[in-house]
């Protein structure tokens, strides 16, 4: 039987960086249930390049209908820069912590859940466990839609789900979405010494910027807020940009994204309106007025729905008690667990270490979050078996 520690060593050693595959991984894990009796199967992404894992512990009476779900995701963020005292991929145990690149976000709840698989087996459950790992969360929360869908082809309808994203075991029910744009601005080259004649992609894209900033404040002043958050308002913040070639040029295309944050009672695409009306009204007027082939294009990538926690008034109790707390935490960083709801699955997300440890250089988590996790699990178990 292999410990949450034995588990959580095997799962870092898999690079699952989610510019790479995670199948490696996955088979492992696959291979591990099967060893053990249960039948999981896997949703692949369109190039069969990644999948999701989802596998069932039936109730004693042998239903799958039903119960909850317990799920993680399996990429990591990339360690590119960052000085490690250690090798990310290979675990190390040191000053009571257990350092490795995603031993907090996520791998450490994977790992807990894993190490319970004898117990969820051995116990006399009253209703079903499901265990639910996925692809691609750190890049948009690509996977879950597709397992997600196909649990509704396989006719599966799980009653609740816990996310183990790192809460420090704490009972977190909602969080905000995330709804990520891009915008390309298509300008007119010029020599620099003829700037009337050019039309400065990047200026105007400087000038976009400046106007999504001012919404911003907007919502920070204007909105109406919810001080349970961290940070109670919806924000707006622009995180990369690139444009032109050379000092002496002026630059034809400047492209720039930026995401919003949306409160969960806000709707996340009112935002967008006023930045194409002051597109299509102010900017590109001003473009075209030097050259009519000038615009700026305006596109969706990523949509991750919030979770809003105000109608599982069931699933807080029963988490609620096995945290042994009543508060009820929101966050400003958002999960899969707004998509889960999303497909009508109450949810709440609650997993072992600190969210300020992820994505960071020596990623971390204490051996007491885990244990404290596990724990939680035997009494989770225990309880689907009452």
């Amino acid at each position: 039987m292999h410990t949450t520690t034995d588990w959580l060593t095997r799962l870092i050693a898999f690079d699952t960086t989610s510019r790479n595959s995670n199948l490696n991984l996955i088979h492992h894990v696959a291979d591990a249930l099967e060893g053990r009796g249960l039948k999981p199967w896997l949703a692949h992404n369109a190039e069969r390049s990644k999948a999701n894992l989802f596998v069932t512990i039936p109730a004693a009476n042998g239903s799958t209908e039903g119960g909850l779900v317990l799920s993680g995701h399996t990429d990591v963020v990339p360690v590119d820069g960052q000085e490690w005292s250690s090798d990310p991929f290979r675990a190390d145990i040191r000053d009571r912590r257990l350092y490795g690149r995603g031993s907090c976000d996520m791998k450490g709840f994977i790992a807990a859940v894993l190490a319970a698989v004898p117990a969820m087996q051995a116990a006399k459950l009253q209703r079903p466990l499901h265990i639910a790992l996925s692809y691609d969360e750190e890049v948009g929360c690509l996977g879950a839609p597709v397992m997600l869908a196909a649990l509704q082809t396989r006719g599966l309808n799980p009653q609740h789900c816990v996310v183990g994203e790192p809460t420090s075991m704490r009972m977190v029910v909602a969080h905000k979405g995330i709804h990520t744009f891009r915008c390309r601005v298509h300008g007119k080259n010029a020599h620099s010494s003829l700037t009337p004649h050019g039309v400065n992609a990047i200026e105007y894209a400087a000038k976009l910027i400046v106007f999504i900033n001012a919404l911003a404040a907007d919502l920070a002043h204007k909105q109406q807020q919810d001080s349970a958050f961290d940070v109670p308002f919806s924000t707006l913040s622009v995180g990369r940009i690139r444009g032109g070639t050379a000092v002496n040029i002026i630059p034809h295309l400047c492209e720039f994204e930026f995401d919003y944050r949306n409160l969960p009672h806000i709707d996340p695409l009112g935002i967008v309106e006023p930045i194409r009306r002051h597109i299509e009204t102010v900017l590109q007027p001003q473009m075209q007025a030097v050259d009519a082939d000038s615009r700026i294009d305006l596109e969706a990538l990523h949509q991750v729905p919030a979770l809003d926690g105000s109608d599982q008034a069931e699933l807080h109790v029963l988490i609620g008690a096995l945290v042994d707390e009543t508060v009820r935490h929101k966050v400003a960083y958002a999960t899969e667990g707004g998509q889960f709801q999303q497909a009508g699955i109450p949810t709440v997300i609650c997993g072992p270490g600190n969210i300020e440890q992820a994505h960071k250089a020596d990623e971390f988590i204490e051996l007491a979050q885990l244990a404290r996790c596990d724990r939680f699990l035997q009494t989770l178990i225990a309880a689907q078996a009452a």
